[in-house]
């Protein structure tokens, strides 16, 4: 079995691949055709729902120039790994989140923390809603305090193009 290793890097899509990308996210999106796939010798198969909805999510992101790789959900990440997931040092992921103190929970394998994809996941889902949820109470109070006032911005805006 061979072994792959986790956050390569990713897959992106070259220049001369975007044509093809096109056509497969077009043809992704035909209504009522039951996707195939064809191989070289001309064998064709149904493509499954679940391989149809991971297309339909990963060639847009392919299109638009990113970097795609896939990581089963009990996959273990080093604290390494989870913390440039997470775009924060790894003693601040080791100090801050890591429980039993912190919010993410990890396992040791051997003397090395280990943290599975899902945890790490279920964190970065808390967190950015966390975060939409202060801005939006932010926006809210700077509106009730006046500071945010589309009418007077819209007015701003049209005395300086006038």
């Amino acid at each position: 079995m061979l072994e792959q290793k986790a956050l390569s890097g990713g897959v992106v899509a070259s220049q001369d691949e975007l044509p093809s990308l096109e056509q497969i996210d077009r043809l992704l999106h035909v209504p009522s055709i039951q996707a195939r796939l064809t191989g070289p010798d001309g064998e064709s198969v149904p493509l499954p729902d679940s391989v149809y909805r991971l297309l339909s999510q990963v060639i847009p992101l392919l299109k638009a120039g990113k970097a795609v790789e896939f990581l089963p959900l009990e996959h273990e990440l080093s604290t390494q790994q989870a913390a440039a997931l997470l775009n924060v040092s790894r003693p601040f992921l080791i100090d801050k989140l890591l429980q039993p103190v912190g919010s993410i929970p990890y396992h040791r394998s051997g003397t090395h923390r280990r943290i599975y994809v899902k945890d790490l996941l279920d964190y970065k889902q808390q967190r950015d809603r966390q975060c939409h949820q202060a801005l939006d109470e932010l926006t809210q109070m700077s509106q009730d305090l006046g500071f945010y006032d589309l009418e007077a911005v819209a007015g701003a805006v049209r005395e300086d193009d006038g």
